[in-house]
């Protein structure tokens, strides 16, 4: 069983798809107007990227694009395969 990376006081942990005991923090720094993404391997930190407070809503708008982007091609594909159905012999 892979280790659960502890959780910080103030952000969160994304576990990597990858699995291998990959982790993104999240970590605020109030005092510091600071956010800090850090990359974890087990209980390794691999690498650390700071982002002024005033830099993530510029992040949040990145994130919010590709996931609109990726519902639309979900449901395009949806429609998509709903419209074979209705189109295959025999389809009510």
């Amino acid at each position: 069983m892979e280790p659960v990376p502890q959780v910080p006081r103030q952000g969160a942990i994304y576990l990597d798809a990858r699995g291998e005991s990959r982790a993104l923090r999240v970590t605020w720094h109030d005092e510091q107007d600071l956010v800090v993404l850090s990359l974890w391997r087990e209980n390794v930190c691999a690498g650390t990227f700071r982002l002024t407070v005033d830099e993530v809503p510029d992040l949040i708008d990145a994130l919010r694009g590709g996931l609109a982007r990726a519902y639309e091609r979900a449901k395009e594909r949806v429609e998509a395969a709903e419209d074979r159905r209705t189109t295959l012999p025999g389809a009510s």
